[in-house]
């Protein structure tokens, strides 16, 4: 018999078998791809039918035929820098996404940074904050942060999710003598005491009240019935949660404030500043100036 391969437990086995969702298999939904497409071109004045997508499974971005073309397309992440050398060492136009928090460095190249803060969710489902890097920009521009992008992106993104999925379910509010599995949960999840006798209760017959049975619908994972007083108090219990809840929120957020560093400026890079002040502050010396896009 051949070397076998042990496992510690049964999840390291079943993890062996699952498919592995990188960066470089994060394949665009169409919906979202047409929209920044459609942006660019509009932006940058060009004819969407010139865009190409070299980044598909199988292809060779080396060998693409680029004669008059432009790049529009989502590239493998961990060859990023290799494939941006590439297009501005052979002149090849390019508009690429690239994982925002770690492409900024990029546009110390001859390229810009185009940040727009939203998620994009991919075709094998991992969801990915995604920004964009372009020679399509003047060359003296390194970032541009356009809300517009942004926006079309965001809402392409939505509206691919939600032909992905099912509409979300209906949120059941049930009266505070009516006890379910979800209220329980609650009390479990933030720490509150509760304590319910047998003798308190008496259980929903087959989980359903009659205001649910002719909707087809019941208490999901069950429930029972409980007094007025006892549902004061359970009510009571809830509303502890809720605090607890409250509380809990406050000190994570007073946690990350403390894990908070600020780094101070050196005299050294306090000169650089003062120098880029004088620079931007300087009456122009002939010429023009590019006016600001709207």
């Amino acid at each position: 018999m051949g070397k076998q391969t042990k496992f510690e437990d049964y999840s390291g086995f079943v993890e062996k078998f699952k498919p592995k969702k990188t960066t470089d298999d994060c394949y665009t939904p169409p919906l979202v791809y047409d929209a920044i497409a459609n942006w660019v071109a509009k932006e940058y004045g060009l004819n969407k039918a010139d865009f190409v997508r070299p980044f598909y499974p199988g292809g060779d971005y080396l060998r693409f035929d680029y004669s008059g073309k432009t790049v529009v397309d989502n590239p493998p992440f961990s060859i990023l820098a290799k494939i941006i050398d590439f297009y501005i060492k052979n002149e090849i136009r390019f508009f690429l996404f690239a994982p925002q928090l770690t492409s900024l460095k990029h546009s110390k190249k001859e390229c810009a940074f185009l940040c727009c803060d939203c998620s994009i969710t991919y075709e094998n489902g991992a969801t990915v904050k995604t920004s964009f890097l372009t020679n399509l920009e003047p060359p003296d521009i390194c970032v541009r942060v356009i809300p517009e992008l942004n926006d079309l992106i965001e809402n392409a993104n939505n509206e691919n999710l939600k032909q992905q999925k099912a509409p979300p379910l209906p949120k059941y509010k049930y009266p505070k003598e009516v006890v379910s599995i979800a209220l329980i949960s609650t009390y479990a999840r933030h720490n509150v005491p509760v304590t319910i006798k047998k003798s308190d209760i008496e259980w929903v017959d087959g989980f359903v009240l009659d205001s649910q049975r002719k909707e087809g619908k019941a208490i999901f994972g069950g429930g029972f019935f409980v007094s007025h007083t006892m549902g004061q108090r359970l009510d009571e219990a809830r509303r502890q949660a809720d605090e607890a809840r409250r509380q809990a929120d406050e000190a994570r957020r007073q946690a990350d404030e403390a894990r908070t560093v600020t780094w101070e400026l050196s005299p050294r890079e306090l000169e650089i500043i003062d120098r880029l002040e004088q620079a931007e502050n300087a009456p122009p010396q002939g010429g023009f100036l590019m006016p600001e896009r709207s």
